[in-house]
């Protein structure tokens, strides 16, 4: 990027704007792409969470702050410098949870689940995959309709609703 930005400088003192227009959308293109790759990597992360919580049915403190992390982080980042408009609108997770997410998340999660016990195809055999993703749109949802300030209150309402939720609400072992 330190390359863009001399040649956007010389282009401009040169007064070869159509040259630094250019460069204008390039660095854009670089940094929403930049900014997409952080959005899907908490995605991987929610649905990593996701997938252990469903397939062990319980939820641990860590998890849970995992899954709300993710969620608070996709927030902020999902969010335009304009604060009317998004990177990812709300109807297009699934498409990219579908596409492009949820194999590596399996992947990833069969290292974890009951301790590495099954492979990918295994666990990927044993995934209702519309339910995580009905799960994972439904928490993304949030993030469009909470203030950060109120996210963290309607996050544990909505924990306490998945597998062992009420356990981990109430601190049970």
């Amino acid at each position: 990027m330190t390359q863009e930005l001399i040649d956007l400088k010389n282009s401009i003192l040169e007064g070869r704007y159509a040259d630094a227009l250019a460069i204008v959308d390039e660095l854009e293109g670089m940094s929403k792409k930049a900014i997409l790759r952080q959005i899907k990597s908490f995605l991987r992360i929610l649905l990593i969470h996701l997938i252990k919580n469903k397939l062990e049915q319980r939820l641990t403190n860590s998890w849970a702050a995992s899954i709300r992390n993710a969620i608070r982080e996709i927030k902020e980042v999902n969010i335009k410098d304009n604060k009317t408009s998004y990177y990812i609108n709300l109807d297009e997770w699934g498409n990219l949870i579908e596409e492009e997410i949820i194999e590596d998340a399996i992947a990833d999660a069969s290292e974890e689940v009951m301790n590495g016990k099954f492979t990918r195809s295994q666990l990927s055999a044993m995934l209702d995959k519309n339910q995580i993703l009905t799960t994972a749109t439904s928490l993304l949802a949030l993030t469009y309709t909470y203030s950060p300030k109120e996210l963290p209150a309607i996050m544990d309402d909505y924990l306490s609703q998945l597998a062992g939720g009420e356990d981990w609400i109430n601190r049970e072992k």
